[in-house]
């Protein structure tokens, strides 16, 4: 990777105050851990997008592409070349009759609420996941029985290549934690939704009451990644985590959480390291009492393996 280079052409391609050298990527994810990034770059358009590629294509350098960082695990020592954050910059959402138009970095939250404002219905399981639209493309969102496959009508990405192509919902292979975009190696652009007229009070109070039980039942006043495993056929990863008497295990500053199995958390101190030793222990200790080896949920960034 030619770093000088890849600097200058970064300066082309993006406002100075959307380019950050050295970003330590804790600022950037939900489970608030992560050493620094090279270069950390905000695009707000399709043609800084490209721009930003070129740059890495160029300089030979890697680069990743973020949203709000949820179900992110970024390693201690830090990433190599770029981050490209689809953020508060490339979040446009607008209303088209009962179809609902975000680019990928609108918040899972922005999104709801929109529907709910404009009276549309359909987004409102997905008003407390912790993520973008972008990242509920590429994963399937989905919470209290809602998909993100359930409303969408196409998506808009792009390609490795760097061709912009529209991938209709019979096309993206959705799936649990799954779609034929994230295989494929496509950027989210923006996905369209197909929403359902509905009166705005009765959507605001599935989403007061989606709320209330998440706040019940989840850990949401710590870092953690949400969900840190995906739910193995049959079983619930929290209930498994339970029995095997992993409850409240803890390495450093991470813990299993003892709101919620399923969440490993950073009680404030953690390390990426931390959360990767609780997340391995957590999967030895369920596969010794059940059997059942447990797959994160989380993706993990910057790891020597």
């Amino acid at each position: 990777m030619n770093t000088n280079a890849l600097a200058q052409l970064l300066g082309d391609a993006i406002a100075k105050e959307r380019l950050h050298v050295n970003e330590p990527m804790s600022a950037h994810t939900t489970f608030k851990v992560g050493g620094p990034v090279d270069f950390f770059v905000s695009v707000a358009s399709l043609n800084e997008l490209v721009a930003v590629l070129e740059a890495c294509r160029v300089a030979n350098a890697p680069w990743y592409v973020i949203g709000c960082g949820s179900d992110l695990l970024i390693a201690d020592e830090g990433l190599d070349g770029v981050c490209i954050c689809l953020g508060e910059h490339f979040a446009d959402i607008r209303i088209e009759g009962t179809r609902l138009i975000a680019k990928a970095g609108a918040t899972n939250e922005q999104v709801a609420e929109a529907a709910c404002a404009a009276g549309r219905s359909g987004y409102e399981f997905a008003s407390g996941i912790p993520g973008t639209i972008g990242g509920a493309a590429i994963m399937n969102a989905g919470a209290y029985d809602g998909e993100f496959a359930h409303v969408c009508a196409e998506v808009s990405c792009l390609t490795p290549d760097g061709e912009v192509v529209t991938v209709p919902a019979s096309e993206a292979d959705w799936r649990y934690r799954h779609s034929m975009m994230s295989d494929e190696g496509y950027i989210i652009l923006e996905a369209t939704l197909q929403l359902v007229p509905w009166d705005t009070s009765q959507i605001r109070a599935r989403m007061d009451d989606l709320a209330e039980r998440r706040n019940a039942k989840q850990p949401l006043e710590l870092g953690s990644a949400g969900s840190t495993f995906k739910r193995p056929l049959g079983h619930y990863a929290g209930k498994l985590i339970d029995d095997a008497g992993m409850r409240g295990h803890t390495c450093g500053g991470a813990q299993v959480s003892t709101k919620h199995c399923g969440f490993v958390v950073n009680m404030g101190t953690a390390r990426a390291r931390d959360v990767r030793q609780v997340i391995e222990d957590v999967q030895n200790a369920v596969f010794a009492d059940s059997g059942v080896m447990l797959e994160p949920e989380v993706r993990m960034w910057g790891f020597d393996d």
